[in-house]
């Protein structure tokens, strides 16, 4: 089943375009990668997906909706773990979960337990009562990946999942990230990490300059250009990804 779908996707900004007339499509059950350095149009295509800003042209639609005439009903069945920590510093990790589910017109009597669940998912019920800038960096990034499934989305978006972690803090998110994906929620996600894409990507999308250069299983990008996935971006672009 096809959950996403672009063709011709263009986004410009004023006189600057960053997403270049790209077509990709995204299956149900699967974890779909863009991999590129910072400015390769990744996030750009990320919010067209999940309704945050409309296309310049072109056609995408998320769950056979097209996302310029069926926002609202899009944005009800999809998670989104943005890049930036946007936690409310005055509320608890609890309260963070509770208050975020009234968005979705969850009641307080679904999402008090919910979020519970959700806690312990990622090992942060110990630190229910506590406020957010109490966390490390990676309890955050575990509580926005938290906040993010409060809605059981069928589509689960996660921009930088792991941007500025230490590499242990990396892998429990990664563990996380798979689990979802055993059972059978949707991935998609964007990284500038060769590593992250290997462990989590069914497919990937190499993105440079707002254009996708290729698509494929990384390992069928490895076996056809050769090398590890850094080689495969080096040879396709002409230059490294950056950290």
């Amino acid at each position: 089943m096809t959950i996403v779908t672009a063709k011709s996707l263009t986004k410009d900004y004023n006189h600057f375009r960053a997403v270049d007339s790209i077509d990709f499509e995204i299956f149900g059950g699967e974890c779909f990668g863009f991999l590129g350095p910072n400015g390769a149009g990744k996030t750009s295509t990320m919010k067209t997906i999940y309704c945050f800003m409309p296309p310049t042209s072109g056609e995408l639609t998320v769950f056979d909706m097209n996302v310029v005439s069926s926002p609202s009903e899009i944005k009800r069945r999809i998670g989104v773990m943005p890049q930036e920590n946007n936690l409310d510093p005055d509320l608890s990790v609890l309260e963070n979960l509770i208050v975020y589910a009234r968005y979705f017109d969850i009641p307080k009597k679904e999402s008090v337990p919910t979020a519970w669940k959700l806690l312990d998912f990622v090992e942060l019920r110990d630190k229910a009562d506590v406020k957010i800038d109490h966390l490390s960096g990676g309890m955050k990034h575990r509580l926005l990946l938290a906040r993010s499934l409060i809605n059981n989305p069928d589509l689960l978006i996660l921009d930088e999942p792991t941007t500025g972690l230490d590499p242990r803090s990396r892998h429990a998110v990664w563990d996380k990230l798979n689990a979802l994906k055993a059972n059978g929620m949707t991935l998609v996600l964007t990284t500038h990490y060769m590593e992250e894409a290997e462990k989590l990507c069914d497919r990937v999308a190499i993105m440079d300059s707002g254009k996708i250069i290729a698509i494929d299983t990384p390992a069928g990008l490895m076996s056809l250009h050769g090398g590890n996935l850094e080689d495969v971006y080096l040879k396709l672009t002409g230059r490294r990804l950056e950290h």
